[in-house]
């Protein structure tokens, strides 16, 4: 039995029997009153949505804390940067602070501003006018965004799908608002000597085997977090044909649609024939400009699916954070005259081929990335003692927690396993997998590199 079952099935008892002994009381028990045995620390039953949904049980992230980790460890695991956004969106934030109106709250659509320079700068990408009070939505990250649309749509037990590796927060985002997941692996076909995240692919018969009659979304992350991989024109097509034929809401996830390398072309599925009526974009301001903090993201769609989710956006957050919308807003007025992205991408490249490098010298094998800033890397051959005294958090866990916590501990840089990003019937795909992010400056990702050489003597 996993972890993961261990730790639902103990919370479930622990439910169950504060629910028995709650209800078996006669005359009703007050709240100062002790249970039969004594026990208060669990009064009242917590909702069933927190173990469906993964959230009570110890994830990746608490694991490979920092906390965790020797204190000189290189994270490389979670995907934040260790440098600043640009300082002149820096000081437009400054600016906002200073203004007493951007202090105070917005429109729960965003700030007209903000909503004007999505409209400008991304009408040309979309090949349409985007009306700014009906076709873009600001939210609290896109994170926060997702969740709106998913609360704006599922009924309970409406089945959504997601291509594994997911990202992590579709889960519990799903199963918090009643939705059913249903998992469809991308398949990896590394066996070329310098594979290339292009080669994970979907198997179209599969998926449309996992499609019943209460399917209602489809979740398409593109560039993928944690692949890496751009999703081409033919395969969006195809799940297009799909879409279409099963009447299924798009949510296309495109977070990572600024980074995106070596001339690969970034196809935005609302574009595809058909699919802008049923397709909502999820974007990001903390992506795009380094600045995940901040929590600005924005959502691209029709009318139809903007409503119903700025309806239940309204009623999460109301509205979004002022003044840094002001910044995010003043970054895309400015970032085509700077040639900001252009420049982005040129920079994460050669973060990427630094980092790429090491594992060249050690001899590991990892699937190219396309886009994003994370790269999967093949530590299947990574060969740790028997004996070594592995903490009780990653016992139970697949193998690629053993190699990370390995690696981390040892070589002094962390990641994060693969498995944690998939279904307990498909983990055994992401086993052999651990997830290094490169959003680090040079110097650190150099750092990270020597350390990966002392490696070596563990491979197989």
């Amino acid at each position: 039995m996993s972890l993961f079952a261990l730790v639902r099935n103990r919370f479930q008892a622990l439910s169950r029997t504060a629910v028995r002994l709650i209800s078996s009381s006669n005359p009703p028990m007050s709240l100062s009153q002790p249970l039969p045995n004594g026990d208060r620390s669990n009064l009242i039953p917590f909702s069933s949505r927190l173990l469906d949904g993964r959230a009570l049980a110890q994830d990746v992230w608490s694991i490979f804390n920092a906390a965790n980790l020797p204190p000189d460890c290189i994270n490389l695991g979670q995907g934040y940067m260790n440098f600043p956004p640009p300082s002149w969106i820096i000081q437009a934030a400054d600016k906002a602070l200073n203004e007493t109106l951007a202090n105070h709250y917005s429109h729960p659509k965003g700030r007209v501003r903000l909503r004007q320079a999505i409209k400008n700068f991304y009408e040309a990408s979309f090949n349409r006018s985007l009306d700014i009070e009906t076709e873009i939505l600001v939210t609290s990250g896109a994170n926060e965004g997702q969740y709106s649309v998913f609360t704006a749509f599922l009924e309970q037990g409406d089945e959504v799908i997601m291509f594994e590796p997911f990202f992590d927060q579709y889960l519990p985002s799903v199963t918090f608002n009643g939705g059913k997941p249903v998992y469809v692996p991308l398949h990896p076909n590394l066996s070329e000597e310098k594979p290339n995240s292009s080669e994970w692919k979907i198997d179209f018969d599969e998926l449309r085997r996992s499609i019943t009659p209460r399917a209602k979304m489809i979740i398409i992350n593109t560039p993928h977090n944690p692949i890496g991989k751009v999703f081409t024109r033919e395969e969006l097509e195809q799940i297009a044909i799909i879409a279409e034929e099963f009447n299924l809401l798009v949510m296309a996830d495109e977070v990572y649609d600024c980074l995106v390398y070596d001339g690969k072309e970034h196809v935005r599925f609302a574009n595809l024939p058909g699919m802008w009526d049923r397709t909502v974009t999820v974007l990001s301001a903390g992506k795009a400009f380094a600045a995940t903090g901040w929590r600005v993201g924005w959502l691209i769609g029709p009318e139809s699916i903007i409503k119903p989710t700025l309806a239940a956006c309204t009623r999460i957050v109301f509205c979004s954070n002022s003044p840094l919308q002001e910044a995010a807003a003043s970054g895309l007025e400015e970032a085509r005259e700077r040639g900001f992205f252009e420049k982005q991408v040129a920079e994460y490249e050669e973060r990427r081929n630094v980092l790429l490098s090491a594992f060249d010298t050690i001899g590991l094998k990892y699937s190219l990335p396309e886009g994003t800033y994370f790269v999967l890397v093949d530590v299947s051959g990574v060969k740790f003692p028997e004996n070594y005294p592995f903490p009780e958090s990653v016992q139970g866990r697949g193998k690629d927690f053993k190699a990370c916590w390995f690696i981390a501990m040892e070589i002094g840089v962390s990641s994060i396993p693969v498995s944690e990003f998939y279904c307990e019937e498909h983990c055994n795909i992401g086993e052999s997998y651990a997830r290094f992010s490169f959003c680090k400056d040079v110097d650190t990702l150099g750092e990270a590199g020597e350390r990966l050489q002392a490696l070596k003597k563990y491979i197989i």
